[in-house]
């Protein structure tokens, strides 16, 4: 499964959005899925080079975290439940962790 250049660019568009939407910071995120900043950047971006697999979690990973807080996640119109039936064919996707709060 390989996006396209205008698929990166929108996929792109939503893992920000959402990022902005869960109030979290490049730092937390990466903290949390293991990856180190260049990793994030990488894969928020949709860069060809980035992992697919590491796509699929940040999706995740990001819709949870603003829905956690309190928002109405940027609907994924590339990476869709159909488009997960198909990765599944090609990788092995990883569950996403949740944002833990320190200040709970």
């Amino acid at each position: 499964m390989t996006l396209n250049p205008a698929e990166r660019h929108q996929t792109s568009e939503e893992l920000k959005s959402n990022l902005a939407l869960s109030g979290l910071t490049s730092r937390e995120v990466a903290t949390d899925l293991h990856f180190t900043p260049h990793r994030l950047h990488s894969t928020l971006q949709a860069d060809p080079a980035a992992d697919p697999v590491d796509v699929w979690q940040l999706r995740d990973y990001l819709e949870q975290a603003a829905r956690d807080a309190g928002h109405q996640p940027t609907a994924y119109t590339v990476l869709t439940k159909r488009s997960r039936l198909l990765a599944r064919m090609w990788f092995s996707l990883r569950e996403a962790p949740r944002h833990k709060s320190t200040t709970s």
